[in-house]
């Protein structure tokens, strides 16, 4: 079953059967579940894909994160007794600061949300279904 079928019961529904109009109503709704599915496949695939590089940037950054305390720090320390203090201190800002902002852009790009079009899509069906049954009870 095609758009041109849909198209075509839609246009010709008049000089037809309830029965019939009733399984034309069945098929249609029955392709646009279809769809509807194929939609929130696809907003899945988009937030998987979105929340990926979301979860992606927060390890890196706390792996910068621990690195400057793991690396730098001792380092730091070490060069406290020597003339490398500044650039002990210099490397452990970078770390500390690249990694905030990977860990900040990281969480501000995570959404964990529900898949908005698919749930407005399925109230449309919903009243679509309710509408076309309602016309035809007349």
């Amino acid at each position: 079953m095609g758009a041109d079928r849909i198209l075509f019961l839609t246009v010709n529904r008049g000089a037809r059967s309830s029965a019939e109009l009733a399984e034309d109503i069945v098929h249609e709704a029955n392709a646009l579940v279809r769809l509807e599915i194929d939609l929130a496949k696809q907003e899945i695939k988009e937030l998987a894909i979105r929340n990926g590089i979301a979860a992606g940037l927060l390890m890196f950054g706390a792996v910068l994160l621990a690195l400057a305390v793991l690396v730098a720090l001792p380092v730091f320390l070490i060069m406290l007794w020597g003339q490398y203090l500044l650039g002990a201190a210099i490397w452990l800002a970078s770390y500390v600061v690249v990694g905030a902002i990977l860990v900040l852009v990281g969480r501000l790009t995570l959404r964990l949300e529900p898949p908005k079009r698919t749930l407005a899509s399925l109230e449309e069906t919903k009243r679509w279904a309710l509408r076309q049954i309602r016309s035809h009870e007349r």
